[in-house]
């Protein structure tokens, strides 16, 4: 894979995943075709093929799942308040002298997620200016532009670009006119970008809207979106699950 000249050389991708799910109980570990959805998100990472890929977890079931399959997994606090937090604490772990420029923070909750989307969310941080890289893709559902569980993500988008810099996040439907951007929440942070945000207070922003990534934007970090074509199927109901493993059939 050729690099930009600014663009980190040595990335990790790091999935941060828990078994406390309200609306789905034990979701990392729930079966999909005879493995669990963890190991479905592990082996789409490692296809990736950016950096060695490590699960985050507080739970030993999600551990021994993904050490089956032959991956590396390593345990961290239950008490974490976001998945970047969990991976703060697993880089201290796996890589305390900093060898890795940037970290690839990957929802363990995207069983079908294409390896060129994962490898897509570098491509802004080849602008030494960024400090957090993220992904976003337009929103063609009406139904979605309502919708407050569909993140919206405000970018100031020149004419024609495929990227731009994300001057707000919301659940609320923003701008309030033209085009609209659902935002997908796979980060890759520069190393030293990590530290600080999980070492920033939450602003009021952040608690208003329930969004983490607004901690980055009150303290002054720089977040540019990379826009893919479609939004990743995330499974957070029962009702997702049987989508995903629709999805994922053998021969479908």
């Amino acid at each position: 894979m050729v690099r930009s000249m600014s663009e980190p050389k040595n990335p990790i991708v790091v999935i941060p995943a828990h078994l406390a799910s309200k609306r789905l109980p034990d979701k990392p570990i729930a079966d999909i075709h005879g493995q669990p959805m963890i190991v479905h998100v592990w082996r789409r990472a490692v296809k990736a093929d950016v950096g060695p890929v490590i699960v985050a977890c507080a739970d030993f079931q999600i551990i021994d799942a993904v050490k089956d399959a032959g991956g590396d997994a390593v345990y961290t606090t239950g008490d974490h308040v976001s998945g970047s937090d969990r991976v703060f604490e697993a880089m201290h772990t796996v890589d305390p002298q900093k060898k890795h420029d940037c970290v690839i923070n990957l929802q363990g909750d995207l069983p079908t997620i294409e390896p060129d989307v994962i490898r897509a969310v570098l491509r802004p941080l080849d602008d030494e200016a960024v400090d957090i890289a993220t992904l976003a893709a337009e929103i063609t559902d009406d139904a979605e532009r309502d919708d407050p569980n569909v993140v919206k993500a405000v970018l100031s988008l020149a004419d024609g670009a495929d990227r731009g810099r994300a001057l707000y996040f919301s659940r609320a439907k923003v701008p309030s006119s033209g085009r609209l951007f659902h935002h997908i929440g796979i980060y890759a942070f520069r190393r030293e970008a990590l530290d600080r945000f999980v070492k920033s207070p939450r602003g009021n922003l952040e608690r208003l809207e329930k969004l983490e990534q607004l901690r980055a934007l009150e303290n002054g970090m720089r977040i540019d979106a990379q826009l893919v074509d479609t939004v990743p199927l995330g499974v957070d109901t029962p009702a997702d699950l049987e989508r995903a493993r629709a999805m994922l059939a053998p021969g479908g």
